[in-house]
């Protein structure tokens, strides 16, 4: 809806208000009328649509409207809708887009003229900007900081350097093949897995959550490349790749969106197999890239080949959910319960929640699909927006691993060995694994000793200046503060005044290097961010320990021997809503490229740690436990069971924000709880207040829940709120998140 222009140009006169004649009772108020843009004499104005709506790249929620602008003649065939433009605002010139083109505006008095069209490119198409509105109003943000999100910043040189290749037209035919689309398709392995590729081929549009199955993907499904074998490919990503295929059969385009650059590589790798090369300026393609570490120049590159219909097909990390593919025919989200796939800026949008939203907008099919199941994508199932895609029993039996659990328990005979972070068990097992292929090992932490304790009374030792926990970051070092990175070599424990330090978290560096001493003549490969290696994509097929972190653990050539999950316990000891899935989550990923049981592969789950997700991944039953797990949380009244609004800051601003929103009364709102500043974490209910020592008071977080169907009005009556609060200027800070991962 048109607004009113606020204008801070000092150059532009102001008309005169003209007094009206107020209504007579029971006479309704004439409408305001459609006048005709007024401006300062000058150049003429368009004689065709002369009147630009507007949104402006501004910050404060309040001015989250579009605003009309005067297009003079020599910009009215540059400043069509999408364009970038630059435009006068409070007396400052700023970026903005342009939305429409009208006749005339509601507007009373004079327009201000656009100051210049940046770049004739319409980068932001009809489809992406009414899906940043609706993202924005889903999670009660602005338009603006959408924007910022869904369209990468220009890049002039790449724009100029692109325009012959551009004006040839978009991309040819989709890829050449038969209608059939199953033959030796990864989709047979699945119950409705044919019929959802024959939907896709046919134009359709069906919505899936996904549970892969675990392995590599067969020679008869994905043909050898040249200098690659095929058993380094993926079953999931062979699997997309098939349905995109199916898909672009059908001459629609498809976006699929991966937590990480590792992942986006094997999914790339995976189309380039099934017939879809990547897009290059000079030989084309039909699949790009576009993900934040390709560099801005690359990035913009890939936008403009799909805003054009050069590429049909995207492959990228969480902001590639806004690329504006022509004619989208599916998308697909991977793994949607890793952290990096949602947003950690306002409005903090989950690329799960944007797809979807996109899939209802554009008639697009939804895929979400992963090798375990969070209990959000469970809810869509059981909502019935969307249907569950599995493997049946038998094949899930036939294709996984053998699991077992060395709980305390199980290792009850093993005598003394039992103890230990590795027991003999998992030594044995681990040592005539590595005569037939790789082992892989996963520890929950990086690092060398990322935790450490008084070696006397075990209490945690802490930074003195920060207070943040200390390690160890090699054999050699003095005892560093995770937090301020401050030394502690003269460390005493404040109760006991020991002066030794125990380890209570062992991370991947110290675990590599025990490794090493203990099987001789063995290589040991670290795979992790901060590891010398990096992250590691693939391995050989020779034997050899890989000691990887939740989420780099490389694709092994022919699947690994064995997998060893260590500190099992660490992965469920913590508190919080998604602790029992996270941990099924990291410890399926891995397994997932072990060999199955009939070629030998076995998975060891080591540690006494929380038996639902133990007994999930013993019986290979994501399903199971989300399913367990939200019927939990709709008896607690808990997300996704009810839609959840978080408030974090100031005391006073918090609560006049909520002052404001119907839906907030004593029955919804649990709060306020003090945070301790550092950690962002509620309070132990012994902690002295702030006020009490003379320091500036913590900041607190209250919530608000209200069921699913009112979801949508807490979003508009909290942006409405803010947009007040920006307004009148109110004191203090607030942030506002919808749908947190966290809330305890």
């Amino acid at each position: 809806m048109n607004q009113s222009v606020e204008s801070g140009d000092p150059v532009q006169p102001v008309q005169p208000v003209q007094p009206v004649q107020p209504a007579l009772p029971g006479v309704d108020a004439p409408a305001p009328s459609r006048r005709a843009p007024s401006t300062p004499e000058g150049p003429p104005l368009a004689d065709r649509l002369p009147v630009a709506q507007v949104a402006l790249v501004v910050s404060p929620p309040h001015l989250d409207r579009t605003f009309d602008y005067a297009v003079p003649q020599e910009m009215s065939d540059a400043a069509q809708p999408g364009v970038r433009v630059k435009v006068r605002f409070a007396g400052r010139d700023v970026d903005g887009f342009v939305l429409d083109r009208v006749e005339r505006s509601t507007h009373e008095g004079r327009l201000v003229r656009l100051r210049r069209v940046v770049s004739p490119q319409q980068v932001l198409t009809p489809h992406v900007a009414r899906l940043a509105r609706a993202v924005a109003d889903h999670y009660a943000g602005t338009l603006s900081d959408v924007l910022r999100l869904a369209v990468p910043p220009r890049h002039a040189r790449t724009e100029q350097a692109l325009t012959d290749v551009l004006a040839t037209g978009p991309v040819g035919p989709p890829p050449s093949g038969s209608g059939d689309v199953t033959g030796t398709s990864p989709w047979t392995a699945y119950r409705a897995g044919a019929a959802f590729c024959s939907h896709l081929a046919a134009g359709g549009a069906p919505r899936a959550v996904w549970t892969a199955l675990p392995g590599l993907a067969p020679a008869d499904v994905v043909p050898p490349a040249l200098t690659e074998t095929p058993s380094t490919t993926t079953h999931w990503a062979a699997a997309i790749a098939a349905a995109a295929r199916a898909t672009r059969l059908g001459d629609r385009g498809v976006l699929v969106v991966v937590p990480d650059a590792r992942d986006v590589d094997q999914v790339v790798d995976a189309l380039a197999r099934a017939g879809m090369p990547a897009w290059t300026a000079k030989s084309g393609g039909e699949v790009v890239r576009l993900t934040a570490d390709e560099g801005p120049a690359a990035r913009y590159r890939a936008f403009l080949a799909v805003l054009h219909g050069h590429a049909r097909v995207v492959v990228g990390t969480r902001a590639a959910a806004f690329a504006p593919v022509v004619d989208l025919g599916l998308v697909v989200c991977w793994n949607d319960g890793e952290d990096p796939l949602a947003e950690p800026r306002a409005p903090y949008p989950h690329a799960r929640e944007v797809l979807a939203l996109r899939s209802e907008h554009e008639g697009a099919a939804f895929l979400l699909g992963s090798h375990g199941r969070t209990v959000a994508a469970h809810a869509l199932v059981a909502r019935q927006w969307a249907r569950s895609l599995a493997a049946s029993r038998d094949v899930v039996r036939t294709a996984a691993p053998r699991v077992r659990a060395l709980t305390s328990v199980e290792l009850a005979a093993e005598g003394p060995g039992a103890a230990a972070r590795i027991p003999s068990a998992a030594w044995r097992t681990a040592r005539a694994a590595l005569e037939d292929g790789p082992v892989l090992v996963q520890v929950p932490r990086a690092g060398y000793v990322p935790v450490v304790a008084c070696v006397r009374c075990r209490t945690p030792a802490r930074c003195t200046a920060c207070h943040g926990p200390l390690s160890l970051p090699d054999a050699r070092s003095a005892p560093q503060c995770a937090w301020c990175g401050a030394l502690a070599g003269g460390w005493s424990c404040p109760e006991c005044h020991a002066d030794g330090l125990r380890s209570v978290r062992v991370g991947s560096e110290r675990t590599a290097e025990e490794l090493g001493r203990a099987f001789t003549g063995v290589p040991v490969r670290v795979s992790g961010a901060n590891a010398p290696g990096g992250v590691l994509a693939r391995v050989a097929a020779t034997p050899t320990l890989v000691v990887a972190t939740p989420g780099a653990e490389p694709v092994a050539e022919g699947g690994y021997t064995v997998a060893l999950l260590l500190d099992a316990a660490v992965s469920t000891a913590h508190v919080g809503l998604d602790v029992a899935q996270d941990a099924l989550a990291r410890w399926l990923a891995a397994a997932a490229l072990v060999r199955s049981a009939t070629s030998g592969g076995q998975v060891l789950l080591v540690g006494d740690a929380a038996p639902a997700p133990t007994n999930a991944l013993v019986r290979w039953d994501p399903a199971g436990l989300a399913d367990r797990e939200l019927d939990e949380r709709v008896e607690l009244a808990l997300p996704p069971a009810v839609r959840v609004a978080a408030l974090t800051g100031d005391r006073t601003a918090v609560a006049a924000v909520l002052d404001r929103v119907h839906l907030a009364t004593p029955e919804t709102v649990l709060g306020p709880v003090e945070l301790d500043p550092g950690t962002r974490q509620p309070r132990a209910a012994t902690t002295v207040s702030a006020e009490l020592v003379g320091t500036t008071a913590p900041p607190v977080r209250t919530v608000v829940r209200v069921a699913h169907r009112d979801g949508r009005r807490l979003a508009h009556e909290l942006a409405a709120s803010v947009a007040v609060r920006s307004a009148r200027r109110e004191p203090g800070s607030v942030r506002v998140q919808l749908d947190p991962k966290e809330i305890l």
